[in-house]
C-alpha cells in the first residue's frame, strides 16, 4: 500500500511539473527577448548611446532633444491623421459587412473568408501589394492609360500631401474584415429574444439598431479600437514596403523615425527614447481597456 502511494504520489507531482517545465523555455525567452530589451531600450533612453550602447547616463536629455526636432513633429502629426482615418474607417466598414452578413444572406460562407483573407497577409505584402497598384507607372493609372483614358491620373503615393493617404486605403483593405468578425461576433451573440419584443413594440429597424444593437456592441467597439490603435502605432512594415517614409517625410511616423535615428542616423539614445514614448502611449491605451475588462468580469 505505501508503495501503492508513492507511486500515485509521484504522478501527481509529475503532472503538476510538466506543463511547467514545457512552458519554462518558451517563458524564459519572452522574459529575455521582449520584456528584458523593453527594459534595456528604457535604459538606454538615458543614455549618450549612439552607434552602440553606452553607458554614459544623460537623464532626460534624450527626451528634451527628441521634442525639440521638427522630424519628430511630422512623425507624431502623420501618425495622428493615419490613427484616426485609419480606426474611423475600419470600424465604419467592419460595422456594415458585419451588419450585411448578419442579414443571413446567400453566400455568407464565402463572402465571410473573402473580407478576412487580407488579414492572412503580413503588412508587408500588403504594402507591396498596394505600392505596384498604385505606382502611376506600372498601377492603375498606367493600366487607365493603355486603356483609353489619357487624362486619368492617381499620383498619390507620388504626392507629398496625399501619399498618407494611400498608407490609410492599404490599412484599411488589411484590417476591415477582421473587424467585421469581431463585430459579426457580437451580433451572433445578442439575445434574440429582446429584438423580438422590441419589434413587437414597433420598433423600427433603425431604431433597434441605434438603441438595442449598436449598445451591445460596446466590447466590440472597444476591443477594435485598442486592437487598431496597437496596429496603428507600431505600422513600421506596411509604410516602408509601400512608402518608405516618403516622398521626403510625407509619411513618416513613429516607429520609422525610431528605426532611422537608431541605425542609420547612429543616434541610438534618441531613437530608443521614441520607442520609449511609443510603449507608452501603447500602455495608456492597453491599461484603461485590461481594467474595464477585469472590472466586468467581477
Amino acid at each position: 500500500m505505501a508503495g501503492h502511494a508513492r507511486d500515485a504520489d509521484f504522478k501527481t507531482r509529475l503532472q503538476h511539473w510538466i506543463p511547467k517545465l514545457v512552458l519554462s523555455p518558451s517563458l524564459t525567452l519572452i522574459l529575455v527577448f521582449v520584456y528584458g530589451f523593453i527594459l534595456f531600450s528604457v535604459y538606454l533612453s538615458f543614455t549618450d548611446s549612439r552607434i552602440l550602447p553606452t553607458f554614459g547616463w544623460v537623464g532626460f536629455e534624450n527626451y528634451e532633444k527628441l521634442f525639440r526636432l521638427r522630424h519628430w513633429d511630422i512623425a507624431v502629426n502623420n501618425l495622428i491623421v493615419f490613427a484616426v482615418l485609419y480606426i474611423a474607417i475600419c470600424t465604419l466598414i467592419g460595422l456594415l459587412l458585419a451588419i450585411l452578413l448578419d442579414q443571413k444572406i446567400r453566400g455568407e460562407g464565402l463572402l465571410r473568408p473573402i473580407f478576412l483573407y487580407p488579414m492572412a497577409l503580413s503588412f508587408i505584402v500588403t504594402g507591396t501589394a498596394w505600392k505596384w497598384f498604385l505606382d502611376p507607372g506600372i498601377g492603375l493609372e498606367h493600366t487607365m492609360h493603355l486603356w483609353g483614358w489619357e487624362s486619368f491620373s492617381f499620383d498619390w503615393i507620388k504626392n507629398r500631401d496625399f501619399a498618407i493617404y494611400t498608407v490609410v486605403l492599404a490599412a484599411v483593405w488589411q484590417s476591415s474584415g477582421f473587424v467585421m468578425a469581431m463585430f459579426l461576433a457580437g451580433l451572433r451573440g445578442i439575445d434574440n429574444e429582446i429584438l423580438k419584443a422590441a419589434q413587437m413594440d414597433g420598433a423600427s429597424n433603425w431604431n433597434l439598431y441605434r438603441r438595442i444593437i449598436i449598445p451591445q456592441l460596446r466590447p466590440a467597439f472597444l476591443s477594435a479600437f485598442v486592437i487598431l490603435s496597437h496596429l496603428a502605432i507600431k505600422s513600421y512594415d506596411l509604410i516602408i514596403a509601400l512608402t518608405g517614409g516618403g516622398p521626403g517625410r510625407a509619411t513618416e511616423v513613429p516607429a520609422t523615425f525610431m528605426y532611422s535615428y537608431t541605425f542609420t542616423r547612429n543616434q541610438m539614445g534618441i531613437g530608443a527614447s521614441s520607442a520609449v514614448i511609443m510603449l507608452l502611449t501603447i500602455v495608456a491605451i492597453m491599461v484603461p481597456y485590461l481594467y474595464s475588462e477585469l472590472r466586468e468580469k467581477k
